[in-house]
């Protein structure tokens, strides 16, 4: 077994997502959630001695860590980009402590931010195979990408629409009780998902994330530094990543896609199975996304998520805990530092701060990441105990 790298989250800070950010800038929304993150633990930017960052800062194209640190005005002595797509903010965590095992550094930062301007169209350049083999065919988007693995899901293992439906209604019920959500106060129904527009058959809108602004900012330091924390710590227990291909033309079998080795990869190392956990804190672009990763925790079979969300109940008094602070569905995605909030809300339930959605008695916690078209996959255990 992979050793684990050892580390313990003493601070969070998350902005609430906004439709778009009209005035703010990349750096600027960075550097107001890493504040949020120091005053939750009870740090000054001078105990910061670690930098992680992800590669998309608006004002610069490269030198991220150079820029972002003389922005916060840090002078870091461990610091990297990390470029795992949605997988990012899982993927900062154990790298963070791995740095720190290894000495590098005591207390890192780890941030990510989204500006979104209204009209801005984002576009990125074609990469290879993409070109050659997606893009002729017009799969070179996320919508169309995602739509063709929920179709093999639904052709493979007779999965139906109302399977995938269940998993957005959960997300935006859940959503209904944490007030930074961006829709906090907009329920929705099953048949309201149900006939919703078809924006790439068979994803249907509600389905899909709704990009938005925001940021995130978590602090990791050594298991030692941890006893001092402010408020009480949260202990990375176990990790797990893989990444399998980049272009959905080159995806593996369904069986066989990332998020079957990082999440048992993960359990092993924390020494737990999926029934120990108390919140699934799933990363969640896509209902397909949350589909695959419930068969791969191994609480259900594969190609039957379908059977165990039509008999469970997934919010914070159910009996498997699933994205209670709404899911990038229901919280909205603000970019990158939308794989963050999964972190953030796991931190908080945790430690025991989730007021109307508090899990009673959470001690382990499931944080995944999922990157390009579930191809780069992070997975995370966290515990309330060393």
């Amino acid at each position: 077994m992979v050793k684990r790298p050892k580390g313990a989250i003493i601070g969070i800070g998350e902005l609430k997502p906004v439709r778009y950010s009209e005035g703010k800038t990349t750096l600027s929304l960075i550097a107001e959630s890493v504040q949020l993150a120091l005053a939750d633990a009870g740090l000054t930017k001078d105990e910061i001695d670690g930098l992680l960052v992800g590669p998309q800062v608006g004002e610069t194209p490269q030198h991220v860590p150079a820029t972002v640190s003389e922005y916060l005005g840090v002078s870091p002595i461990m610091s990297n980009t990390v470029d795992l797509g949605g997988a990012t903010g899982a993927g900062m965590i154990w790298r963070a402590a791995a740095a720190i095992e290894a000495g590098m550094c005591e207390t890192v930062v780890c941030v990510l931010a989204n500006k979104n301007e209204k009209g801005q169209v984002p576009r990125s350049p074609n990469r290879n195979p993409i070109r050659e083999f997606d893009v002729p065919f017009g799969a070179s988007g996320a919508n169309t990408s995602y739509a063709l693995l929920k179709r093999e899901h639904m052709e493979v293992y007779g999965s139906k629409q109302e399977d995938f439906a269940r998993i957005a209604y959960w997300s935006r019920k859940n959503a209904l009780k944490n007030p930074k959500a961006i829709f906090y106060d907009k329920p929705v129904e099953l048949d309201d998902i149900l006939q919703s527009p078809i924006i790439s058959d068979p994803l249907r809108l509600l389905e899909i994330v709704m990009p938005c602004a925001g940021g995130a900012a978590v602090i990791v330091t050594s298991e030692e530094k941890a006893k001092q924390a402010k408020k009480k710590p949260v202990y990375l227990k176990g990790a797990g990543e893989k990444i399998t291909h980049r272009a959905v033309s080159q995806a593996p079998a369904m069986d066989q896609l990332p998020f079957a080795y990082s999440i048992p990869q993960a359990l092993q190392q924390a020494e737990i199975n999926g029934e120990d956990l108390d919140l699934l804190s799933l990363y969640d672009c896509y209902t397909s996304v949350v589909a695959v990763q419930l068969e791969s925790i191994g609480i259900c079979r594969q190609g039957e998520f379908g059977d165990f969300v039509r008999n469970h109940t997934f919010g914070h008094d159910g009996d498997y805990p699933l994205n209670t602070h709404g899911g990038q569905l229901g919280f909205g995605q603000a970019d990158l530092a939308g794989g963050m909030s999964h972190i953030i809300e796991a931190v908080i339930q945790l430690r025991g701060e989730g007021g109307d959605r508090q899990i009673a008695d959470a001690k382990h916690a499931l944080v995944t990441g999922n990157g390009a078209t579930l191809s780069e996959t992070t997975a995370l255990v966290l515990g309330g105990e060393q």
